[in-house]
């Protein structure tokens, strides 16, 4: 290559300087603008060589134009500026055949790919290089950050400790329909990814620049060369595969990490001696994918049966690879030093039975360390599969027992060290993920179980006698042939692997006991025994109404002689699940937020009155419409003093590759989760001061009349339905094809059953994002009105109270990602003219008065204004989403006055997928 290198580095000191740049050096953003730049460039380099300069110019040209009229008229969102800035740029969109409007996409699409990677890797650059700086204060979401602020309030080592014991933090994968991205696609962005990251890899000569240049370039084209819409929806077998993909990826080197960094903290805040062996267990993992069936009838036995098989075996390879590393590195010679009595026994033990079948009957016979793993190795792998006359190990247990010998001998013998690197590690993924690496949860809806009870009842059949049922429908035979397979893999696979059955849609404690009875009729061990946890019925609370008679409804269950006895054979332990996305759909963003909080708060109260530890699964969404929004802050906005310690949370769709795609990103968020959890345990209830009272008054005052409001303008207003469907791209998700499951429980049109992802999804892609922001305005405006005393209050509570303060950092994200101009694009689609200007009219004027209110409790004058990073970039991204909304509406437009063809909605899966990726955002 004759140009000089994109990445050349002509002072490798200055440019070290900007890697190790601490976090008030304006040096440190120049690697990040070094990369989106050079990508931008190859991008360009690709699109005129597989496209043609004719293109490339059409692409330029709509940037140049949405960029220019982007500056000139920001904040302007009436009809003159609307029709100024996108003139033209609609014009040349209207003007594109639907292969050229498809490339045009893929191009702005493919920039937000590039543009993405440059961020996350800027984040990692970001993480490593805060290490190179003690003198600065470690980040407050950090584990270090916050056993610093627990020992300046005067807790000590032991009680920290303690503390920690009690934390058990549980990210449990779904298989929601957000990640659009196909796993081709996902591939090849890990790769661009570590060709950047040895970029930073100093000295860098140009040829090494030149080298890993070209290698980025080849994937670019690799990238445009390759189908970024999915030809089919993905089945089941596909999202079990993409949910297991993370932990070979990135979890199983990162889990060590965590805990070395939490002894390493512990070390340098406290100053005491802790070993990472020493930290207690503080994570498990756990999955729906295959188990999820509410909604969704393409998830069988079979797809829980596979999932069951397939994850056994990514634990059990990973630990075969463990062991070979370990077989290359203990090459410890009995004649230099040596090895414990126990463990020569068992290796004596070994050579009598399973001898014959060693695969290495070279080793030497002073190598005992050798002789002893290669066993081990025989043992796991007859574990994975079964082996006529074989011997496997019958649980973890007993293979972290003989790992443990190995690690005893070591410590013995001289050999700490090597015992701390190689056994260690593998102990500790062990004791996390055993043979069954997750916990896989079953979800059915009450309402299934309740028709089968229905059924089963007018059909003279007693759940009691245990019969086999002879005249049900199709749906309860496919719910009993489940519970039947729960019983059975229970048997099969580590009991362990299934342990929860949650049930969406719980209205009454009749809708758990209904699954009790269910699962006996099966033959499903309820109670837990010796090593199996039972089957334990988990609640999941996801209406309005349902959040608000869920403490009342536990406490009767709790209360019934036949539930007690099962309650104390899992240890007193309750789990039950909170429903964000539903609450959010049913009765909008400030009355779900205060009835989840009210709801976690009373759930707590009744468990403490009846002796019950309680844990709540927290079923956030992605986004911030769905209940998403940081997780750190979530945590710690929960009610003081009402948290055991544990907690279940699930990680859906694109937040998974967000988050656990790369081991540095995926050990800061489990420590994140881990930091909160600690900092939240530790924090005591009490007496609610004054302030507090008055805090939660205002909340419980405006939760009441965001959530008439929101009822009456737009979960009971038949016409936003109509709207929404014609506005939004809702219908075209079809087209992305990003999940096996279908995006409405039932044939109905109504609200109730479309399910929360499609509903966000459309508003956020057609940039309204409603479900965020709708009735927050009013609420606050109301509330405000009652004089200078309530502004004071609503001003205290954004400053001081961590519930109201999410509340409204989640608002602004919203609103600031959310654009009025665009939408009203959007909002031109529907025919009724009459329909729509009262909806959008509507809209609008929430809108502004949600802004109007948060600017006011806030203090600022722009949104954002104290977000500076998230603000610019932000600002930076939407004159590159804008063509991909500009084309969306056009091929809407066009679909809908009959060009309906393969290509089109090819097409305008692209646009779906572009605009996700520039506004980070699906469903």
């Amino acid at each position: 290559m004759a140009d000089k290198p994109l990445w050349g580095a002509e002072d490798q000191s200055a440019r070290l300087a900007e890697l190790a740049a601490s976090t008030n050096d304006t040096g440190k953003e120049l690697p990040l603008r070094r990369d989106v730049r050079s990508l931008g460039i190859l991008l360009g380099r690709v699109l005129v060589e597989q496209a043609g300069e004719s293109l490339f110019d059409v692409v330029e040209q709509l940037r140049r134009l949405l960029i220019r009229e982007r500056r000139q008229h920001a904040g302007d969102s009436d009809q003159s500026a609307e029709d100024q800035r996108m003139g033209r740029a609609r014009d040349t969109v209207a003007a594109l055949s639907v292969e050229d409007a498809y490339r045009v996409t893929k191009a702005f699409a493919t920039y937000f790919e590039l543009t993405n990677l440059a961020e996350t890797n800027h984040r990692k650059r970001r993480r490593r290089a805060a290490k190179l700086h003690p003198e600065q204060p470690p980040l407050a979401g950090s584990f270090r950050g916050t056993l610093l602020r627990l020992r300046n309030a005067g807790v000590s080592a032991a009680d920290a400790l303690a503390a920690v014991r009690k934390v058990r933090v549980t990210p449990v994968f779904t298989a929601h329909p957000t990640e659009v991205a196909r796993r081709t696609i996902l591939r090849k962005r890990r790769r661009i990814a570590k060709q950047l990251e040895r970029l930073d890899r100093l000295p860098l000569s140009d040829s090494d620049a030149a080298r890993l240049e070209i290698a980025i370039l080849a994937e670019i084209t690799a990238l445009w060369q390759t189908d970024d819409v999915r030809l089919e929806k993905p089945l089941v077998t596909d999202e079990i595969r993409m949910g297991l993909d993370y932990y070979p990826m990135c979890l199983f080197d990162t889990l060590p990490k965590i805990y070395a960094e939490i002894a390493e903290s512990f070390r340098e805040v406290y100053g005491i001696a802790m070993a990472d062996s020493e930290v207690p267990q503080l994570l498990q993992f756990g999955s729906w994918i295959g188990g999820d069936r509410d909604g969704n009838p393409f998830v069988t036995p079979d797809s829980t049966r596979e999932a069951l098989e397939r994850a056994r075996n990514t634990v059990i390879t990973h630990y075969a690879g463990e062991l070979q590393r370990m077989l290359e590195q203990l090459s410890t010679s009995s004649r230099q030093v040596g090895v414990s009595r126990e463990l020569r026994a068992r290796t004596k033990e070994y050579d009598d039975s399973i001898g014959s079948e060693s695969r290495h009957t070279r080793i030497s016979g002073t190598e005992v360390y050798r002789r002893f793993l290669n066993y081990v190795s025989i043992r796991l792998g007859h574990a994975r599969k079964a082996v006529a006359g074989g011997r496997p190990y019958a649980s973890a247990g007993e293979f972290a027992a003989d790992l443990s010998l190995v690690r005893e001998s070591l410590c013995a013998n001289q050999g700490k060290l090597l015992a701390e690197l190689a056994l260690d590690p593998l102990l500790r993924k062990v004791q996390t993920f055993g043979f069954h690496l997750s916990t896989l949860d079953v979800r059915q809806h009450a309402a299934v179980h309740s028709q089968a009870v229905a059924e089963l009842g007018s059909g003279g059949i007693t759940l009691a006698q245990g019969e086999k049922p002879w005249a049900v429908s199709v749906q309860t035979t496919d719910l009993l042939a489940t519970l039947r397979s729960i019983a059975e893999l229970k048997r099969a696979y580590p009991p362990a692997a299934i342990r929860s059955y949650i049930i969406s849609g719980t209205e009454s404690e009749e809708d758990i006991l209904s699954v009790l009875r269910l699962a006996r009729l099966c033959g499903v061990q309820i109670a837990a025994s010796g090593d199996d946890p039972g089957l334990m019925p988990v609640p999941l609370f996801e209406s309005i109404d349902a959040l608000r008679h869920s403490a009342a409804i536990m406490k009767r269950l709790w209360r019934m002689p036949e539930y007690r006895p099962l309650l104390e054979s899992w240890g007193c332990w309750q789990e039950v699940m909170l429903g964000y996305s539903d609450s959010n759909k049913d009765g909008g963003m400030l009355t779900s937020t205060w009835e989840l909080y009210k709801a976690h708060r009373e759930l707590h109260r009744a468990a403490r009155e009846h002796g019950v530890q309680l844990r709540l699964f927290h079923g956030r969404g992605g986004t911030v419409g769905r209940g998403g929004g940081p997780t750190h802050e979530a945590i710690l906005a929960q009610p003081a003093g009402d948290f055991s310690g544990e907690i279940r949370i699930t990680e859906q769709g694109e937040v998974l590759n967000w988050k656990y795609a790369d081991p540095v990103l995926a050990e800061w968020n489990l420590e994140l989760m881990i930091a909160a959890s600690l900092e939240a345990v530790t924090r005591q209830g009490g007496v609610a001061s004054e302030a507090a009272l008055s805090w939660q008054q205002a909340m419980e005052e405006m939760a009441k009349d965001a959530f008439s409001y929101y009822r009456v303008h737009i979960a009971e207003n038949p016409e936003v339905l109509a709207y929404f469907e014609q506005s939004t791209p809702v219908n075209q998700l079809e087209h992305a094809r990003i999940g096996s499951r279908p995006a409405r429980r039932s044939q109905s049109r109504c609200l109730k059953d479309l399910r929360a992802i499609p509903w966000v999804f459309g508003w956020m892609q057609s940039r309204q994002a409603v479900p965020a922001w709708f009735g927050v305005g009013y609420a606050m405006e109301r509330f405000a009105a009652g004089g200078p005393q309530q502004e004071r209050v609503l001003r205290d509570m954004a400053q001081n109270f961590p519930l109201f303060s999410s509340l409204l950092s989640n608002v602004e994200l919203a609103m600031a990602k959310a654009d009025l101009t665009i939408a009203r694009l959007y909002a031109s689609l529907v025919t009724d003219s009459a329909l729509r200007d009262r909806v959008w009219n509507m809209l609008v004027e929430e809108f502004e008065r949600t802004r109007r209110s948060l600017l006011a409790v806030t203090n600022e004058s722009e949104l954002l204004q104290n977000n500076a990073v998230l603000s610019r970039s932000i600002r930076l991204r939407n004159p590159y989403v804008d063509p991909m909304s500009l084309i969306q509406v056009d091929l809407l437009r066009r679909k809908r006055a009959g060009t309906d063809s393969d290509s089109v909605n090819y097409a305008l899966g692209a646009t779906i997928n572009g605009i996700a990726a520039g506004l980070h955002n699906t469903g």
